[in-house]
């Protein structure tokens, strides 16, 4: 393994476990502060019970984030030191901004867990949304510093270094609404259906449970309403990467040849050697619609592009259908969901759960497609970029450090992110699942 290709997979493992937790810490006090809003109108017991546990794995979830978030730090600096170098200056300030976030997020999370009869009840829930607000506002800093690496802006080049910086141009870069829009609501539909998933099957092993009832309810909402909007996030940042990226697009599509009334590929797998993507489904002009709204829209294909400057074509495509068929899958079992709903929910009665055994299964196969299209995502951002690191200007080769012998850390951090996930695992079963809860009616078949 060369030691760019060592770097580059250290960084990649670092940031694939890393935005599990972030998301986490995005979307996960929203489920707390539902659940406890729910139990200040109702007074029902089994909601304080929920929000309580739920705050628990957002703790833990938080401790261990903040780890790999350390990790990942240190990381820019040690194995991109030439990245830092030049583009520190230019992003420092929506990382200084996330680091005050995260630090408002661990204040308020502490007077949440601990604060229920030491405050009131309005400034506890207050709490909640605090820690919910700085979550979302350390994801939108850390966003808009990745979209800078897509659409770079804010300076000017000169002899080879970065002047006349505007950090708020760069925070703001073209491609920064839309990367964060899309981030924010792809936590909130991999978190809700994630917690909804587990609560499903539980509820099938004990449909007596009223617990995981109100947990369900609650999740499959935040999840739900996630997924639906997710589409249309996705679409429009496909636009953005149209217009700045449009080699990355050609990647994403395994699209070949520069054509006007280009066709939209499903599936295929491309063939980098003979430039051709084998065994896709084509819709007629259906690309050039989906990124500029025109059917006569001119598409670049990949041929047109030196092979030194494309990105690894199949991993790039193969991820984009990948995350676009997870994002379909669970838009469509949040409708199904809400159908039912809306068909069954006087028939269950007040509390009761509208949801069948199979439809409960469903969800426990449907709930870890959030994170893995959140994964996929990623991947198509990062892939889809190379050979830069910043696009356009620096190239990922002349970025990394010329330290040898980047295979040990590589290893050593591959174990010590196995050690935390039985960590998280252990943790998680013992202060969030293994409570007693509170009993109601068995599901309906159907």
């Amino acid at each position: 393994m060369s030691d760019l290709l060592a770097a580059r997979s250290q960084m990649a493992m670092s940031l694939a476990f890393h935005i599990v937790f972030a998301c986490v810490g995005i979307a996960m006090p929203l489920l707390m502060v539902l659940a406890e809003r729910r139990y200040r109108k109702t007074g029902a017991p089994v909601h304080r019970d929920l929000a309580q546990r739920w705050a628990k794995g957002t703790a833990i979830f938080f401790a261990v984030g903040a780890v790999s978030g350390t990790v990942l730090s240190f990381e820019l600096g040690l194995l991109w030191p030439e990245f830092m170098a030049h583009a520190g200056p230019v992003i420092g300030m929506p990382f200084s901004l996330e680091g005050f976030a995260f630090f408002l997020e661990a204040i308020f999370l502490g007077i949440y867990l601990y604060g229920w009869d030491r405050v009131s009840p309005r400034a506890h829930l207050a709490a909640g949304w605090v820690v919910l607000a700085s979550g979302t506002l350390s994801a939108v800093f850390v966003v808009s510093a990745n979209a800078w690496m897509n659409t770079p802006a804010g300076f000017r080049m000169e002899d080879g270094a970065f002047v006349d910086i505007d950090p708020f141009a760069a925070m703001l870069n073209p491609a920064a609404f839309s990367e964060i829009l899309h981030m924010v609501i792809a936590a909130f539909a991999a978190v809700g259906f994630a917690v909804a998933g587990i609560h499903a099957l539980r509820l099938r092993r004990r449909p007596e449970s009223e617990l995981d009832r109100a947990a369900l309810r609650i999740a499959l909402l935040v999840g739900g309403v996630a997924a639906l909007l997710q589409p249309l996030s996705g679409d429009l940042s496909a636009k953005m990467v149209a217009q700045t990226q449009p080699v990355k697009l050609a990647a994403m599509e395994g699209h070949w040849e520069t054509e006007r009334c280009a066709p939209l590929t499903i599936g295929g797998i491309p063939d980098e050697d003979d430039e051709v993507t084998r065994f896709g489904i084509e819709i007629p002009c259906g690309l050039s619609i989906l990124a500029h709204l025109d059917p006569d829209a001119e598409i670049m294909g990949l041929k047109d592009v030196p092979r030194e400057l494309r990105p690894p074509v199949l991993v790039t495509h193969l991820a984009f259908q990948a995350m676009v068929a997870f994002g379909f899958t669970m838009a469509g079992t949040a409708l199904l969901g809400f159908v039912l709903w809306l068909r069954r929910r006087k028939r269950a009665g007040p509390g009761g759960l509208v949801f069948g055994r199979r439809y409960l299964l469903l969800l426990g196969f449907v709930s870890p497609l959030g994170f893995l299209a959140v994964e996929a995502g990623w991947t198509v951002t990062e892939v889809g970029r190379q050979p830069w690191i910043i696009q356009g200007v620096m190239k990922t080769a002349d970025a990394v450090t010329p330290m040898p012998g980047l295979g040990l850390p590589f290893a050593l951090l591959s174990g010590l992110y196995l050690v935390l996930s039985v960590t998280v695992i252990v943790l998680l079963r013992r202060h969030v699942f293994q409570a007693p809860t509170t009993a109601a009616a068995p599901p309906a078949e159907g």
